[in-house]
């Protein structure tokens, strides 16, 4: 599920509604700026446009402002230049932790917290990655290393990092224009081009990392009268398959890459060119996969009802797999196993938000978690809808 940034401001859901627009008409040539609201409102968890206006009339100003001399020391730290106004928040913490933004004499920075990352790669590796890709082409947010060479300081019992700020709209939403999903598979291509080592495949892609069952989560669901308990119930047999997708099959070689490059992580800057952003989760991935990964992530259009003929974006997989044919000269060859990648990290996904709702403390983490695991229970893909993606795109 997307997530409303802290400071949410309408004229950003007004432009997504607008790009998304233009990836809707792909799938449906008769679709208007009020589907794309009813589209992108259902991607942020919300059941109409209007509750989605709502939500951000009550977030609005609502971003957390740390101290100012924390904030100078983190500036110090990484040689970022005097602070001249207040570190705000971003966006409420994610898997790693949260990100801030900080102006001083020098420009405006983005900082974050690593608190909870858990590296595939270290950060010097992603690090490296990160410049290899800009050096190539990908446009990105440029890396900023601590004045002591560190890639992450610890400051004020946090871990941080910093970045140089890149003027670019809000996140995409899937499904997006040709030529969007066309970049997005330069993109690919040209990480994959690379062809920078790694030791193993990303454990977030290549097996189930949480020990619970699906049938004890949907007990535990059931027995604690969450109000998805029988959405979970429902679901654990297309959870169960998607699971067994490609599970004995060999794991091709891998190499190192983005690793997560769906439409959280993209933006589109003010000339239209595409920003990468998010690479803390770099790591391993046989190229198929990542490939199989995007194709799921930007060409599936999340009506609610996946397994459907309609909800496939053929124009835009194809584009992605031609971006990714101009830029390499070919492109892997695809089945159905690829996708092993794809399921098993949305598996992983799954597994986390759902026990992430169960342990939910407060009324406001309630009511994210529940909203978050609702969305995400109603736009499970299903083996169908994989192989109408293999379909389009061979």
């Amino acid at each position: 599920m997307k997530t409303l940034p802290d400071n949410a401001h309408l004229r950003h859901l007004r432009q997504q509604a607008k790009e998304l627009l233009a990836g809707l008409r792909d799938v449906d040539p008769t679709a208007t700026l009020a589907d794309a609201q009813a589209t992108l409102a259902g991607q942020y968890g919300f059941r109409t446009w209007p509750e989605l206006k709502a939500e951000v009339d009550r977030m609005h100003g609502r971003a957390d402002t740390t101290d100012p001399a924390l904030a100078q020391v983190i500036a110090d730290r990484f040689g970022l230049g005097t602070v001249a106004g207040p570190m705000r928040s971003l966006a409420r913490p994610d898997a790693i932790g949260r990100r801030w933004s900080i102006t001083t004499d020098r420009g405006r920075f983005t900082v974050r917290t690593m608190d909870t990352w858990l590296p595939i790669v270290d950060a010097d590796t992603d690090f490296a990655l990160q410049q290899a890709a800009a050096a190539a082409g990908v446009l990105l947010p440029g890396p900023i290393r601590g004045r002591d060479g560190e890639v992450v300081e610890s400051i004020g019992g946090h871990r941080w990092r910093a970045y140089q700020h890149l003027p670019a709209g809000p996140p995409l939403a899937a499904p997006v224009s040709a030529a969007v999903a066309g970049a997005v598979g330069d993109v690919l291509a040209t990480l994959h081009g690379l062809a920078l080592p790694v030791d193993r495949v990303s454990p977030w892609h290549a097996k189930r990392l949480g020990p619970a069952s699906w049938a004890g989560l949907a007990a535990t669901a059931t027995a604690r009268q969450v109000p998805w308990a029988g959405q979970l119930a429902a679901a654990v047999p297309a959870l169960e398959d998607l699971a067994a997708i490609g599970r004995d099959v060999p794991v091709p070689g891998a190499v190192l890459t983005h690793n997560t490059l769906g439409p959280a992580q993209a933006r589109l800057a003010p000339d239209g060119r595409l920003v990468v952003v998010g690479w803390e989760h770099a790591g391993g991935q046989p190229p198929a996969w990542e490939v199989a990964n995007a194709l799921l992530d930007w060409a599936v259009a999340p009506h609610g009802r996946v397994d459907t003929v309609d909800t496939v974006d053929t124009v835009g997989a194809r584009a992605l797999v031609d971006g990714y044919r101009r830029r390499a000269g070919g492109v892997p060859t695809l089945c159905l196993a690829d996708f092993r990648g794809a399921a098993t990290g949305l598996g992983n996904y799954a597994s986390e938000q759902i026990e992430a709702a169960l342990a939910a403390g407060t009324t406001d983490e309630r009511r994210y978690a529940d909203r978050s695991v609702r969305h995400l229970l109603t736009q499970l893909p299903t083996r169908t809808t994989l192989e109408r993606l293999l379909d389009a795109v061979t």
